[in-house]
């Protein structure tokens, strides 16, 4: 096959087979996209990302695992032309009535027709805008005779009437619901349109674009809009259960992206990937005794990621770019343990706090490796707003990383965990429920529901979906009955039992699929498989939160003009 690639030539952006071995070490060959191209001691190498698989599994392959049979090159882009000939994405306006033919007799004004026409015009859409603004001395025609009447371009313009007093009734109700327009009011007919295509406010024209359908408008009052969003919403999975309109979840149901929170956000925003943070930059990281290999792209300095191995102190999380200056470094750090309050000890495991304005450049370090590891986040160089919660192992040589989890020092949509990530080498031992179980210990202390913040990894999200059916039976199970009766709970009871969301209790009874309807009333049911499931899943669980070692004490940040 790599002769086929001698003679054809591949570029950025071609799909075709590639070669490799999946979980069973069994070959395949899944659709790939090239993302880029490299020559390496006379060798061709070239970036794959494979369609429909997560992004960490992207790597450089040689030629001869590509299937040259089925290349696919990539298709340009149509761009929409526009009526002033510049390409864009817009929609086309309705289209601009014929202009009629003039006989030369009637040409002889048509310089000063013409200024008087925009000038009407430029009236005519300050009267749009603003339908119950008094008339200061201009005249135009009005609005329904522009309707019924289409004025040709060229034509003369007969003498204008002066602007009503009031408006039509469609005009008000237009006015009053929007006051002020900073795009053109909605008609109700697109017929209604075609008489004036374009309006011009400053000598600058100005398309009136009809509603498209799926686009929303926000209304000045919360009524029928956010009662339609909660019943898009509420398609339940099992029994008819009404719920409150998600927003948290964690897909997004108009596919639109919402503009960025102005607070301590790590959310990336995903409409500005470009093809540098689509491919990982570090080919390996040494830290302490583990070698990493990296999932997703991070931001070290680009002198760094030509290296073959970046080294970083597991103490500090500084970065070197060799072992002798690893070595150096070691012989001058003195930290064997986060910089922070160790706030939790159990056994050889340790929690330490860590403010993010305090201790500025370890926040900036953890943040930078952690991002090798998430690819739903983006990396926010201010960390102030932040509190970090990293989670230690203890040996005789110090603190070693494990994993962490961030949050902000204040949420207004009770997020209690920003990123959150156990390290790959310490994946798949319970130390990431171990640390959720935490971040819920300390809302339990702040006296608060949380609930992590949106969009979460696909590993991160089995991970709270497991955490939370695991709290939820617990304690559904430890219920006794009262009298003879079946025991008794409200979600609300869940939810403050466990300083889980409420919204997280309903959507984790849906995914097990225990909420039932019965005689008038909702019941929870659990049948033989889900106890014995949730019993063996507990056995396999040896490492919990001891609430007795937590010495927490919770912070007023609103009180803090600075943290």
């Amino acid at each position: 096959m790599a002769d086929n690639c001698s003679s054809v030539e591949i570029v950025e952006g071609c799909r075709l087979p590639v070669l490799r071995k999946n979980q069973e070490h069994e070959d395949e060959w899944p659709l790939a996209e090239i993302l880029s191209l490299k020559e390496v001691s006379g060798r061709k190498l070239f970036y794959v990302h494979y369609i429909d698989f997560n992004k960490r599994l992207d790597e450089w392959v040689t030629a001869d695992r590509l299937d040259m049979k089925k290349l696919q090159f990539p298709k340009k882009e149509a761009k929409t032309p526009t009526k002033n000939g510049l390409s864009g994405s817009r929609p086309s306006s309705p289209e601009r009535p014929e202009r009629e033919v003039v006989p030369v007799s009637e040409k002889k004004d048509t310089n000063n027709d013409t200024s008087l026409q925009k000038k009407q015009r430029k009236t005519l859409d300050l009267n749009l805008q603003s339908a119950t603004a008094p008339s200061r001395g201009k005249t135009l025609p009005t609005p329904v005779q522009k309707r019924k009447e289409v004025v040709p371009l060229v034509t003369p313009v007969p003498p204008a009437t002066p602007v009503p007093a009031l408006p039509s009734s469609t005009e008000t109700s237009q006015a009053a619901v929007f006051p002020v327009v900073r795009e053109p009011p909605p008609f109700k007919a697109r017929e209604d349109l075609e008489p004036i295509p374009t309006v011009t406010t400053n000598g600058t024209a100005r398309r009136l674009i009809p509603p498209q359908p799926g686009r929303k408008r926000k209304a000045n009052c919360g009524g029928p809009d956010e009662m339609i969003k909660v019943l898009q919403y509420n398609k339940p999975q099992s029994a008819a259960v009404f719920l409150p309109p998600p927003e948290d979840s964690q897909d997004s149901s108009d596919g639109i992206p919402t503009a960025p929170r102005m607070t301590g956000s790590l959310v990336s925003d995903r409409s500005h990937d470009d093809i540098i943070t689509r491919m990982k930059n570090i080919e390996c990281i040494e830290l302490g005794r583990h070698r990493l290999k990296p999932w997703y792209f991070s931001p070290y300095p680009q002198e760094l990621t030509t290296l073959p191995i970046l080294y970083l102190c597991e103490f500090c999380l500084k970065y070197l770019k060799s072992l002798k200056c690893l070595q150096r470094h070691l012989t001058k750090c003195n930290l064997r343990h986060p910089p922070g309050n160790e706030i939790y000890r159990k056994g050889t495991i340790s929690f330490f706090e860590i403010d993010g304005r305090k201790n500025k450049n370890y926040s900036q370090n953890l943040c930078l490796l952690a991002k090798c590891f998430l690819d739903h986040k983006t990396l926010y160089y201010d960390t102030d707003p932040f509190l970090f919660y990293v989670m230690t192992e203890y040996d005789s040589k110090g603190f070693h990383i494990v994993g962490y989890f961030s949050k902000e020092k204040e949420s207004t949509e009770d997020y209690n965990v920003a990123c959150i990530l156990t390290l790959p080498p310490y994946q798949r031992r319970g130390y990431g429920k171990l640390l959720i179980e935490f971040s819920y210990e300390l809302s339990k202390v702040e006296g608060k529901t949380g609930t992590p913040e949106k969009p979460l990894s696909d590993l991160g999200l089995l991970s709270y979906r497991s955490y939370w059916s695991q709290t939820i039976l617990e304690i559904l199970m430890d219920l006794k009955p009262d009298n003879g009766e079946r025991p008794q709970i409200t979600i609300n009871e869940i939810s403050e039992i466990t300083s889980v969301k409420k919204e997280d209790v309903i959507s984790t009874l849906q995914y097990l699929n225990l909420i039932n309807y019965y005689k008038g009333q909702y019941i929870l049911t659990l049948s033989e498989e889900i106890v014995d499931g949730h019993e063996k899943a507990m056995q396999k669980r040896h490492l919990r939160i001891d609430p007795k070692c937590l010495h927490f004490t919770p912070k007023d940040w609103s009180k803090r003009g600075k943290w």
